[in-house]
């Protein structure tokens, strides 16, 4: 794969260091990767655009899937998670999902995260949407996430891996030969490193989480903004499924005008028993799936929209009342806080919902390595797409995914190389190209993509919708082009401008993709294609970026995705 030759408007790196392997992410897929890197004895350095702890997976609240009850099987879990793919899922990733999932789940336990018991001892598992058993394992009622979280960043600095937090990833750097070489990267504020620097690796894994920033109401923290995506498609790599973005069914409603990071209600309180009701205090999807309430995520997303159409209301409820404030304690503390903080109490009424951006099924396209179509390009979790998703992910199966993928990950890294290839080859990065650079946006076009995106792109989309939002974004990306073509000038570097140029990125792939996909699959709907149609879609819709920032387009012949081109033997 050829690289673009494409990157961020930026000062020329005024520090460096050398590593192995470089993870950029600390959520549970980067984590996990850096401390199997570190065990298999490769410098590994973790780049985090925050704190170790500031990413999605802290937020995560139901908990992780895996067969782990008795009864359970992989197989049954491979069957919930094919049918929530609507017809997408590569069957080999998944089957790699749900079979090492269980052990990628004990070896977690084993770093130190601890799950909720029952009396008897073992792990206390709930059931959640497209679930047909309780495989869910949680923590602390609903802050599985945070558990993840604590016990990944202790043992992190437990074994003293080298960490540059407050970094913001910019761009992939390659060697002559289109290699991974490192990347380029920005400290913010105080610390070992500030400004502009490179980490010269021959191995970089994504772990940058997802992209919910792009809309305007999303349960995504703020640093969700694309950019191991922005990066992938500067590089030459291919992205794939990128219209397959999953709007949580039930996010806490804050009103229409509501912007950023909302509060999520997790499924796992439908999986345990919440009803779905209207104003009226009916329960609409009761008849429409044999799960109801528990259908899979797109299903009951779309359910609570039409409910909404036809009532002409901003939102539904949900209704726990019945739980008592015992069970909303003891099982859902962090959801009954939020809830109450914004002058909702869930004992006493029912919780206002409606969905929200939540999660991207489609990514950085990867093998069942974890290898992307740039050799030395790895991507796990929320920024890769594995197949394993398909057109919609089954819930808590995203956890699972960073875990074992990662793992895959490093096995690969240190199957690839030996300690003297590794020490013997020292990238050396081609130098940085004046032309062409990507122009960079004004921060205030955030805000215009992220409407642009809501209104044309969102839950309900069609051919006009998202054909205005194409011009829209179009209009943007032309208005920086020009001023950069004509006299050179962009927005001035920064934190700011650099996540509004991601998210540019990511939105006109999103809504290239999109417009193509003529059909209604998983949680992609089309108001104007309403049926699944096998015949022309069951595919997969793969982007690169050209050199000239125009996006190359096409589909795969099947729903199998091609190999990645991958010949990591050669590095």
């Amino acid at each position: 794969m050829t690289s673009t030759g494409i990157r961020l408007h930026a000062p020329a790196p005024g520090w460096n260091i050398s590593a192995d392997v470089v993870v950029v992410g600390s959520g549970v897929a980067g984590l996990t990767a850096a401390l199997r890197c570190e065990a298999a004895g490769l410098r590994t350095v973790v780049v985090t655009k925050a704190r170790l702890d500031d990413g999605s997976t802290r937020w995560a609240q139901g908990g992780i899937a895996a067969a782990l009850g008795d009864g359970d099987t992989p197989e049954q879990h491979l069957d919930d998670t094919l049918v929530a793919g609507a017809g997408l899922c590569d069957e080999e990733a998944v089957r790699i999902l749900v079979t090492e999932g269980p052990d990628a789940v004990r070896r977690l336990i084993e770093t130190g995260a601890h799950f909720d018991e029952s009396e008897e001892g073992g792990l206390e598992l709930t059931r959640e949407g497209g679930h047909h058993r309780r495989r869910i394992a949680h923590a602390g009622g609903d802050a599985t996430g945070a558990e993840i979280s604590r016990a990944l960043v202790e043992a992190v600095r437990a074994r003293g891996l080298r960490t540059v937090e407050n970094a913001l990833v910019l761009d992939l750097l390659t060697d002559a030969e289109g290699r991974t070489a490192g990347v380029t990267l920005h400290v913010m504020g105080e610390g070992q490193h500030d400004g502009v620097g490179a980490v010269h690796a021959p191995a970089v894994v994504l772990a940058t989480g997802g992209m919910g920033q792009v809309f305007s109401a999303t349960t995504n923290p703020s640093v969700s903004t694309g950019d191991g995506v922005a990066l992938a498609l500067r590089a030459g790599a291919e992205v794939s499924d990128l219209e397959f973005v999953q709007f949580h069914p039930t996010v806490l409603f804050l009103g229409a005008d509501a912007e950023g990071q909302q509060p999520l209600v997790s499924e796992a309180v439908r999986g345990e028993g919440a009803h779905l009701v209207d104003a009226d205090g009916v329960r609409f999807m009761v008849g429409k799936h044999e799960l109801a309430e528990l259908a899979p995520r797109d299903i009951v997303a779309k359910g609570i929209m039409r409910r909404m159409q036809e009532q002409d209301a901003e939102h539904m409820f949900l209704d726990a009342r019945h739980f008592g404030a015992e069970m909303w304690e003891h099982r859902f503390p962090t959801i009954l806080a939020a809830c109450r903080a914004h002058g909702i109490d869930p004992v006493t009424e029912p919780v206002p919902v409606a969905p929200a951006a939540h999660y991207a099924s489609g990514g950085v396209r990867t093998d069942s390595h974890g290898r992307t179509t740039v050799p030395g390009l790895y991507a796990c979790g929320e920024v890769a797409c594995t197949g394993v998703h398909g057109a919609n992910r089954l819930a808590s199966n995203s956890l699972l995914e960073g875990l074992v993928y990662a793992e895959r990950i490093v096995s690969d890294i240190a199957a690839s190389r030996t300690d003297d290839a590794l020490h013997a080859r020292v990238p050396a990065p081609v130098e940085r190209p004046e032309r062409p650079a990507h122009p960079l946006l004004a921060p205030e076009a955030r805000f215009a993509i992220q409407r642009i995106m809501t209104d044309g792109a969102g839950v309900l989309r069609s051919a006009a919708s998202l054909e205005r939002a194409a011009d829209q974004l179009q209009r943007l990306h032309a208005e920086a082009r020009d001023a950069l073509d004509e006299n050179g000038k962009t927005a001035e570097p920064g934190v700011d401008t650099w996540e509004a140029t991601n998210l540019l990125c990511v939105a006109r792939v999103l809504v290239a993709a999109a417009l193509l996909r003529e059909e209604t699959r998983g949680c992609h709907w089309r108001e104007d294609h309403a049926d699944r149609d096998d015949a022309d879609w069951r595919r997969h819709i793969v982007v690169r970026l050209n050199p000239d920032r125009t996006l190359a387009v096409h589909t795969t012949d099947t729903a199998d995705f091609p190999p990645t081109r991958q010949h990591h033997q050669e590095q």
